[in-house]
């Protein structure tokens, strides 16, 4: 099919929220907390992204992901590379990324055993508008208080190193071992290319674009998926509608219609834009 509605499956975490962004609903204050909702195509399918909604009310585990050939010689089929497009932040909102200098593994390991790793991350402030790029090997947390889009490579590959005292497992072999416990590097966007559209990252193993409304020429090689998530707004491709709270994908050529007040993020994979 050239367009697909994908499912949308909400996640419960403790570290949730009853409060998330519009349009979704929210959950009721007796039940559990919502921290991330998945778009997932129908059936067994693994495509090469998976898109999320995070929704964290409290600071996630300080943890780290492999890449490819990490992945590959544990048996796993793909690392984990992963953005956020932030779209709500409180004022005092921070995401870890990197340490503040250059550390060794031992004294990683000791740090994430003590918990003073939590001292040795570079805790950067974030707002609304901002994008964060999170190559694989990049030690992370993401605080509380805000709201972001995930784009990842579709891997749930997560080693823990320290989960602030919790009884949850840490993987301090395979974390440390996988880590780039040094400063975090951002990378250069490639910034407005047209008037609506604009490219977040450009590789190395996805585009991410954000489109503002009107009509769009999507034309895509063979076998790659494009996701279509509208941040603000409604859109339409091969006759299915899409809207704030969904995400679509698409094969082949189609126009993109989207709403005059639309906001859209746009991803599929590769290295260089369409």
């Amino acid at each position: 099919m050239p367009a697909t509605l994908l499912q949308t499956h909400r996640v419960e975490k403790p570290w949730g929220r009853h409060d998330l962004f519009p349009g979704f609903e929210n959950p009721r204050p007796d039940d559990a907390p919502i921290g991330e909702v998945w778009f997932q195509e129908p059936g067994d399918t693994k495509p090469d992204l998976l898109i999320k909604y995070l929704f964290p009310g409290e600071k996630l585990s300080v943890q780290v992901h492999p890449d490819d050939d990490q992945a590959h010689e544990r048996g796993l089929p793909r690392g984990k590379d992963e953005c956020w497009t932030i779209l709500q932040a409180d004022p005092d909102a921070v995401i870890a990324v990197g340490t503040k200098v250059s550390m060794s593994r031992d004294t990683l390991r000791a740090d994430a055993l003590d918990g003073s790793i939590e001292d040795d991350l570079d805790w950067k402030p974030v707002k609304a508008g901002d994008f964060m790029y999170c190559a694989s090997g990049t030690i992370h947390a993401i605080g509380g208080g805000l709201t972001c889009i995930e784009v990842q490579q579709n891997s749930e590959t997560t080693y823990r190193l320290y989960d602030y005292g919790s009884d949850r497992e840490l993987h301090l072999k395979d974390g440390i071992a996988v880590a780039n416990p040094v400063p975090y590097a951002p990378i250069v966007s490639p910034g407005q290319v047209a008037p609506d559209r604009t490219i977040l990252v450009e590789g190395p193993k996805f585009v991410l674009e954000r489109w503002s409304g009107g009509d769009h020429q999507v034309s895509l090689p063979e076998g790659t998926t494009a996701w279509i998530v509208p941040i603000k707004g409604e859109g339409s491709v091969a006759d299915v509608t899409v809207k704030a709270g969904e995400c679509a994908t698409m094969t082949g050529s189609e126009t993109v219609r989207t709403s005059e007040d639309a906001d859209v993020l746009v991803a599929y994979p590769g290295t260089t834009r369409l």
